[in-house]
């Protein structure tokens, strides 16, 4: 019997609160799941450019 915890699964997203969705986080922020990303992105959060979460989501406008 192992003594470790499994830790928890890293969220797929991250939403950076007032600045938006980008997988380069920074101290601001709180995990989203895939589903309440594309809802944020739908409803017009600015995305990181970098990573472009909207393409990655199959957002199209």
């Amino acid at each position: 019997m192992s003594h470790f915890k499994s830790r928890p699964r890293p969220p797929e997203w991250i939403v950076e609160v007032g600045i938006g969705t980008c997988h380069m986080i920074g101290s601001r922020r709180r995990p989203v799941s895939r589903d309440e990303a594309r809802r944020l992105l739908t409803e017009g959060l600015h995305t990181c450019t970098h990573y472009q979460p909207d393409t990655q989501l199959h957002i199209i406008d």
